[in-house]
């Protein structure tokens, strides 16, 4: 885990051109609005609108650099905890965006939006929107953008394990059968690579509940700068840090590169599957 503090004002061109070993997946915790309108003297609801522009922004920064997945905390379960004002304000920048230009302009991105979360809390329209955005883009073939919209890691286990079980009431699975991999396969992001690097802004260090099972080895950052503010050298930074270390998966460095060096399907940072040469040592 690393804390880093604002950027300079100007990063070194070589810096910025180095970052070669990229992770798959970035999860993101967007974290710093309200601090951003109060430091700026805005409302909280301009902290809000700026930190959807800088979404847009972050998306077409990873889209470019050939990321193959997003993922943006954008509600967590224990938001609707919230002022009833601000919750509200944020449904209404929520439904704005659907309604707006922004999933066009994904699609004609060749990116693919979609949504985890439990949606039955949002509105019928919002919810109709959210399903409309994911049929338009689903056969699109660039990076998947992913909103994790109401999630909360613990009622995404609990989600699992409830589908789990109700296989194993019917008959279709055995209960001995259930391992790790089982669950990874009723968990949210089952389609998806896991979460290489986990980006969080605005100083705090925690991951607050966010993706618990699909974290187990990603790589975590943590950085000062508020999320509005958070732009292509801050991402840049990050993105340096996360190529300058060595994911082990619980291996020595030696194992590590002997497996990938004889797997093909894996690259350089990518945990091994289960079953190949030192992968299920524990660390």
């Amino acid at each position: 885990m690393v804390m880093h503090s604002p950027p300079p004002p100007a990063l070194n061109d070589s810096l910025l051109s180095g970052t070669k070993n990229l992770p798959r997946h970035i999860a993101m915790i967007m974290d710093g609005n309200n601090r951003w309108s109060r430091k700026n003297h805005q409302t909280g609801t301009a902290g809000h609108r700026e930190g959807a522009v800088a979404a847009r922004r972050i998306v077409n920064l990873c889209a470019d650099k050939g990321i193959e997945c997003l993922t943006l905390f954008v509600f967590s379960s224990e938001n609707w905890s919230r002022p009833r004002k601000e919750v509200n304000n944020l449904m209404a920048l929520f439904l704005s965006v659907l309604q707006r230009k922004e999933v066009n302009n994904l699609h004609e991105r060749n990116m693919r939006l979609r949504f985890i979360g439990q949606r039955r809390r949002f509105s019928a329209k919002l919810q109709e929107l959210m399903l409309a955005a994911e049929q338009l883009t689903a056969a699109n073939t660039g990076m998947t953008v992913v909103v994790a919209a109401d999630y909360g890691g613990q009622w995404d286990i609990s989600n699992a394990a409830r589908l789990i079980a109700r296989e194993v009431e019917a008959g279709r699975l055995s209960a001995d059968a259930v391992n790790e991999d089982t669950v990874g396969r009723f968990i949210s992001l089952a389609s998806e690579p896991a979460p290489d690097f986990c980006i969080r802004t605005g100083g705090e260090k925690r991951i607050s509940n966010f993706l618990l099972w699909q974290f187990a080895y990603t790589e975590l950052y943590f950085t000062d700068t508020l999320w509005p503010d958070f732009g292509p050298e801050e991402l840049e930074l990050a993105l340096a840090d996360f190529a300058g270390r060595q994911r082990r998966f619980g291996m020595v460095s030696e194992q590590l590169e002997k497996v990938g060096s004889k797997m093909p399907g894996v690259r350089a940072g990518e945990r091994p599957k289960r079953g190949s040469t030192g992968a299920d040592l524990k660390c």
